[in-house]
């Protein structure tokens, strides 16, 4: 087959955009509790704001200096950014009218946002006390000085503009802004008599901006906000100290360029020129909206006590029966292979796994890679009382995970006075794998337990993630975890694995070779087929070789969440490759294979999506899974998201997404019905266990 032409793929920005689209669409959906509709709205809002710092600022800095590199669907920067802007105009107007009809909603059932001119003269006054003693004394007013000068704005913070009118020697129009950061509330509570009602910061504020400008008339108040580019890369070939290098890119980042203003729509023009002119914005990257800016904040209705029919019903994580609280962990793992699939499957049991080698005696080292992190982890700290404890620990913080860069910062520092080895990643990459090495004696020889995951070790994100942890005493996989984390912390050479793949040296070339065996096959009349799990799906290579297998024969489903450059459906190219995306109450994470190999399924877990950042920058980390159970619960978790049709779209070759709907078929939502199998598990495992009575003693008694 020939080489693959631009038309043949979609562009990753707009499939990034169709991705928070299908986000923006379930806050539309009304089948969806009303505040998590609200949940998935401020989703979208932080989605934007991160595409803008990291996609967006990128893209506007290739425009600037004039780079007419073309993507894999053949569009230039200039031309991507054009693209980007009406589709985000679009976006915004789609978001204004979803906030008014939530807005409607939650007044019907109580939840009521006050504006000033609908106060009660009760809630007037305690506006009044509550900006005296609770605001005021906080905020000081920045003026813009000069014609063209401009404090320094901080990204993503909200802002109330002010113009003012003075006399004598104020006159003419002046302009100063009072930031509302933290540590005051975005929601005021006020009083009612019924239900709750709040009232934003912003509105509160401006009510009362008067008292910050004495003397001075305001023309007008109107919120705005920034965003700043955060694609700022660290030079290592510059940088002695990474971890200097990387704190000098957290204060660049403080003073970035600013790749859009969000302002309130009633804002006058006199108002939007004087910041685009002082901030240096370009004119196409202004965004007005008559919603309230920073829509991600409202994310704090759902915490609100009282509303929790409002909400989804809980579905707190099960104890897998193998790993149940009381249990060793090694004794367990060493028995056989253990899959956990959370947030169904509880965590719990892969801290416990650390926990028990830092307080076990007979471990001697434990090594680990920490990409992202709790802000409260236990595994950090259970990583520094293992070090405390005189064993041999060793901690990969990639310094490089974008927008943690600073509390990785903090934990390395934490874990070195703990006395770990802690080593920042490799140089030119980020370390994304995740692996944790326990060595163990056991009657006098060294046994290596390994836990290989999709997701990072972070408590919070476990709950709200779904990832696939695999726990395995298996000596060849133990053998080549240890050589690649060797080869991340000792500056030498990847070995010659004998199970895993690993980028940025021979991940993309597994990758491939596995689908053209799948290829080969079909070309024989043998049975093939390539099913897989992915967050995103952008390298031109692979997805060559993926139209290549079509062609042959091979049937190829996808479940990809996010960014998909594949354009599945076309005739002579891709006809028999099928594309579909989940959007549900957790945010879909794992990465999950599956190949025919000859009828044999092969099945793996891996850190990595199938795009060029994780094939050529990153060190990733592919691992086959062969014990039987394990293998048929992840064919099985395969089998259900490529068959939901009540959260899945499905992507046509146009680029657009359809939503899946059940029809006369059974309903299946693929996160409900693995969250159901948990619950099984567990319950079965809970009634299989025999009864124990025991006596109830009297207190104190000693017999």
């Amino acid at each position: 087959m020939a080489k693959a032409k631009a038309e043949q793929f979609i562009n990753r920005e707009l499939s990034w955009l169709a991705f928070n689209q299908r986000v923006l669409d379930l806050a539309f959906d009304g089948r969806v509790p009303l505040l998590e509709r609200v949940r998935f709205l401020a989703i979208t809002a932080s989605n934007l704001d991160e595409f803008f710092m990291v996609r967006v600022g990128g893209l506007q800095m290739l425009a600037a200096q004039g780079v007419s590199r073309k993507d894999i669907a053949g569009t230039r920067p200039d031309g991507q950014l054009r693209a980007i802007g009406r589709r985000v105009q679009a976006m915004v107007r789609q978001q204004e009218t979803c906030y008014r009809e939530l807005e409607g909603g939650l007044a019907a059932r109580g939840i009521r946002r006050l504006r000033p001119e609908g106060l009660t003269d009760e809630q007037r006054a305690y506006c009044r006390m509550a900006f005296e003693r609770e605001v005021y004394p906080v905020l000081s007013p920045v003026a813009f000085i000069g014609a063209r000068e401009a404090p320094l704005l901080s990204n993503r913070v909200l802002y109330l503009g002010v113009r003012l009118t003075g006399e004598g020697r104020q006159a003419g129009a002046r302009l100063a802004v009072l930031p509302l950061a933290r540590p005051l509330s975005r929601l005021v509570t006020l009083p009612s008599r019924g239900g709750y009602a709040f009232m934003l910061l912003e509105d509160l504020v401006a009510m009362h901006a008067g008292r910050f400008f004495a003397g001075q008339a305001i023309a007008e108040c109107a919120p705005l906000r920034i965003t700043r580019n955060a694609d700022l890369s660290v030079r290592e070939d510059m940088a002695a100290d990474l971890l200097a290098e990387m704190e000098t890119v957290l204060d660049k980042r403080k003073r970035s360029a600013c790749v859009r203003l969000e302002l309130d729509s009633r804002a006058r023009p006199a108002l939007e020129a004087a910041l685009v002119r002082r901030l240096g914005v370009p004119g196409d990257s202004v965004c007005r909206t008559a919603a309230p800016l920073d829509l991600a904040a409202l994310s704090a209705l759902c915490d609100l006590k009282g509303y929790g029919d409002l909400l989804h019903e809980p579905w707190p994580p099960q104890m897998p029966p193998e790993t149940a609280v009381n249990a060793d962990m090694f004794e367990t793992i060493r028995r056989r292979d253990i899959l956990l699939y959370h947030p169904f499957d509880a965590f719990e049991p892969v801290v416990r796994f650390v926990q028990q080698a830092a307080a076990d005696p007979d471990v001697v080292a434990i090594k680990q890679v920490l990409y992202r992190t709790g802000r409260r982890s236990a595994i950090t700290a259970a990583l520094a009382q293992a070090a405390r404890g005189g064993k041999h620990v060793t901690a990969v913080v990639e310094l490089k995970a974008r927008f943690d860069e600073a509390r990785n910062i903090e934990w390395a520092h934490d874990l070195e006075d703990a006395g770990v080895q802690v080593v920042y990643g490799v140089k030119g990459l980020k370390t994304h794998a995740k692996v944790c090495i326990v060595v163990r004696r056991e009657g006098g020889v060294l046994r290596r337990y390994v836990h290989i995951g999709t997701g990072n070790y972070n408590e919070i994100t476990a709950g709200i993630y779904t990832d696939a942890s695999f726990l395995s005493a298996d000596d060849a996989l133990g053998a080549d975890a240890s050589a690649l984390f060797n080869a991340i912390t000792g500056f030498s050479q990847p070995a010659e694995y004998l199970t895993i793949s690993a980028a940025p040296i021979g991940l993309r070339d597994r990758i491939i070779e596995l689908i053209r065996v799948e290829t080969e096959s079909a070309r024989q009349g043998r049975p093939a087929f390539i099913r897989a799990k992915l967050n995103s799906l952008a390298d031109a290579r692979t997805i060559h070789a993926l139209y290549e297998a079509s062609q042959a024969g091979v049937r190829v489903d996808l479940n990809v969440r996010g960014v998909c450059c594949l354009r599945p459906g076309v005739p002579g190219l891709s006809e028999r490759i099928s594309v579909v995306s989940i959007v549900d109450r957790f945010l879909e994470h794992s990465r999950i294979l599956c190949f025919c190999s000859g009828g044999e399924p092969a099945v793996f877990v891996s850190s990595a999506d199938w795009m060029p950042r994780n094939f050529d920058r990153r060190v990733e980390l592919l691992a086959p899974v062969t014990d039987g159970r394990c293998r048929e619960r992840l064919l099985s978790i395969l089998d259900l998201c490529l068959a939901d049709n009540v959260n899945a779209w499905v992507l046509r070759s146009d680029g657009s997404y359809e939503r899946r709907t059940p029809g006369r078929k059974v309903r299946v939502r693929s996160q409900e019905e693995l969250y159901r199998g948990a619950c099984a598990a567990a319950d079965a495992a809970r009634k299989a266990r025999p009864t124990v009575f025991e006596p109830h003693r009297p207190a104190g008694s000693g017999r």
